[in-house]
């Protein structure tokens, strides 16, 4: 009976330190999960990390259209994943793209202030839960002018995003760059197919057509994602 509980107790620890980590992602649109991927063609670049991470680590995606940071916290959809955080979890947090709605009351916060008390929370609380925080900075829009320039949108959130990574000493990872990177790569006609432009006809989710900068089509979300994880690797993060 004892070696019965000895080997009880052995397995226990061994299952439980084999146990999988879980990567939760918040954020807005340009990470979030988008239904019918049978059809539709749009993605967020989060709902192309289980096909490249391979089951190394378990994924919950929370990042939600229109969301900005406040929003997030305000529908008490931040405590819903801190109560799900456990000890070695990991939590990437990306925002910004909402957070610049001035018109929106209900979303909009200050760069240099709320926002950035915002990123705090959401790294300090995670953690407090003994996970990892990972900031992000926001995918760059295909915005280029009349001369083949890539004009940033963002202003100052990715900068304050830096901050707080740099402050608090939290990987960062700058997916504005890489993305403005991508973006310019792909040259001002290349870059379209990393996006929705759809002429009227040519997609049948879309039958009217679409011309979205902002959004990713499987080829641009699978590309960021990749992207993220090639730079978790060259900072030597690891699930």
């Amino acid at each position: 009976m004892k070696y019965l509980i000895v080997c009880f107790f052995a397995f226990s620890v061994l299952g439980h330190s084999q146990e999988k980590s879980t990567l939760f992602l918040i954020g807005d649109s340009t990470m979030a999960d988008k239904p019918d991927p049978e059809h539709n063609p749009e993605r967020g670049w989060g709902q192309m990390l289980p096909h490249l991470l391979d089951g190394a680590v378990h994924i919950q995606n929370h990042a939600v259209n229109g969301r900005s940071s406040r929003s997030f916290i305000s529908e008490g959809r931040w405590q819903k994943v801190l109560d799900a955080i456990k000890p070695k979890d990991y939590v990437f947090i990306q925002f910004g793209h909402n957070d610049q709605k001035h018109q929106d009351s209900t979303r909009y916060t200050n760069p240099y202030t709320q926002y950035r008390y915002n990123l705090e929370r959401f790294v300090n609380e995670t953690r407090h839960k003994g996970a990892f925080p990972i900031l992000l900075s926001s995918i760059s829009r295909r915005n280029f002018n009349e001369n083949g320039v890539l004009i940033d949108t963002h202003g100052a959130y990715p900068l304050v995003t830096r901050m707080v990574a740099k402050d608090l000493k939290v990987p960062f990872i700058d997916l504005q760059l890489l993305t403005e990177q991508m973006e310019i790569s792909h040259g001002v006609e290349g870059s379209k197919k990393l996006h929705l432009h759809f002429a009227p006809g040519e997609n049948a989710h879309r039958p009217d057509g679409i011309e979205d900068n902002t959004h990713l089509s499987v080829t641009g979300a699978t590309l960021v994602a990749q992207m993220a994880l090639d730079e978790m690797e060259r900072q030597h993060i690891k699930f």
